[in-house]
């Protein structure tokens, strides 16, 4: 992840490669691993680090595509986005990932409420852009 200072310094065709935080932060979907502290403490903590991250830029691309069961990195890597938009999350897949690390996004939306919103740059983001 970059400033948005680092940011603005790439070319635009390359700051299309890159995903905002903003939602992702505001949703609750982010989440940071638990080192095994208690909720409240962690709360604190990780809402804490997501007023850090919100104005941060994202490039990622993923390597192994786990969820076809591949038992190697198969293919090529593939450049992946960040949600933006509640009618674009696939609820039923944060749910199971919800109860796989013991979290809830709702309750994380809820206590990340007051973090400020950034302004996104508008190169960012484009997988969600209508051309």
């Amino acid at each position: 992840m970059i400033t948005r200072r680092l940011y603005e310094k790439l070319d635009e065709e390359e700051r299309k490669l890159w995903h905002s935080h903003d939602y992702e932060v505001k949703s609750g979907m982010l989440i940071l691993p638990n080192p095994t502290v208690p909720d409240a403490v962690w709360t604190v903590a990780e809402t804490e680090e997501m007023k850090e991250v919100i104005g941060l830029y994202g490039k990622t691309f993923h390597f192994w595509q786990t969820d076809r069961g591949d038992e190697l990195p198969l293919g090529m890597p593939v450049l992946m986005g960040s949600f933006t938009a509640d009618d674009q999350v696939p609820w039923d897949k944060v749910k199971e990932r919800d109860e796989r690390f013991g979290v809830d996004t709702q309750k994380k939306r809820e206590a990340r409420k007051g973090i400020e919103s950034v302004d996104i740059h508008e190169d960012a983001d484009q997988v969600w852009k209508k051309k």
